[in-house]
């Protein structure tokens, strides 16, 4: 599949400047930055709704502190 894109002179400079430091040609670093951003906002919703099921389960969290005093560190 292949798309374009409208990019402003300093956008162009900016994303080519990026691809060539990272050793990509510019369909690749955008490729990268697209697929990154997917999987950071999957992570984001998969971790909000565990951490929601962990405090509808009535559970609560605890300071490192508590931690390593019940753990004799």
């Amino acid at each position: 599949m292949a798309f374009s894109i409208r990019l402003t002179e300093e956008e162009k400079a900016l994303a080519t400047s990026y691809a060539k430091l990272h050793s990509l040609s510019l369909g690749e670093a955008f490729k990268k930055a697209l697929f990154e951003k997917i999987e950071d906002e999957y992570d984001l919703t998969v971790a909000e709704l565990g951490y929601d099921e962990y405090v509808k389960g009535g559970k609560k969290s605890r300071s490192i502190e508590d931690l390593l005093k019940e753990l004799d560190l």
